[in-house]
């Protein structure tokens, strides 16, 4: 059974939530603030984060709750579930290592089916062919059945989104990947703006590791491409 941790301040769309993905057949845990969500979770992380951005007295307590636990985990996915809904908000949200970017206004099924992509894409990596577990393109090394990355044999630390974003990218070299693709291909359905954001984050942590790198390429008015270079 999925564990799911909910961290969102008011109780009743905290209970409401909680009722509704227990009834999906998930374990959920709700939670009211981050200092006892982080205390919970230091324990034993869930295999998905559901995170309101204003938490009780702490206006960004959400950002610190998402830095927290990326920092445990690159791969636990991570959405952020919030009433803000301004472009800042969400690509800070994006930035800092969340998944999806979702607002309150969000149905109940939509949101149900969000968490089923993200768990698929997971669990994407469950029994792929053998002799497509890996995709090497020079550099780049991607390990589908532990969704690991390395460049130049070092390790990048990639969210979900992100690993499957460099997958649709990489598989095909020097083929433009619209944004519509790569929202297809992560399993994400988000705005361009989103999408561009990622890319940056992408891009910042490969130039983390090699100051050089100058792979995925804007296409403008069309998308991104993988250059082998």
């Amino acid at each position: 059974m999925k564990r799911i941790a909910i961290i969102e301040d008011e109780a009743a769309i905290r209970d409401n939530y909680v009722e509704m993905l227990q009834g999906q057949g998930y374990e959920v845990q709700g939670f009211a603030d981050r200092p006892s969500a982080e205390l919970a979770l230091s324990e034993r992380l869930p295999d998905l984060a559901i995170v309101d951005i204003g938490l009780g007295n702490e206006i960004d307590g959400g950002f610190l709750l998402c830095q927290s636990l990326r920092a445990r985990s690159q791969t636990l996915p991570i959405i952020f579930l919030t009433a803000r809904d301004s472009e800042i908000d969400t690509v800070c949200g994006l930035r800092m290592g969340a998944d999806d970017y979702l607002t309150k206004d969000i149905s109940m099924a939509h949101l149900a089916a969000r968490i089923g992509a993200l768990f698929r894409r997971v669990e994407a990596q469950g029994s792929p062919n053998e002799q497509d577990d890996t995709l090497v393109q020079d550099k780049l090394e991607l390990n589908l059945n532990r969704l690991r990355a390395s460049w130049l044999g070092q390790a990048v630390d990639l969210t979900v989104t992100e690993f499957w974003m460099v997958h649709s990218l990489a598989k095909r070299p020097g083929h433009v990947k619209s944004r519509d693709e790569l929202m297809s291909d992560a399993k994400i359905y988000v705005d361009d703006s989103t999408i561009t954001s990622h890319v940056k984050r992408i891009r910042r942590k490969f130039q983390a590791l090699d100051a050089q790198f100058d792979c995925i390429d804007t296409v403008y008015g069309m998308g991104y491409r993988w250059e082998s270079k």
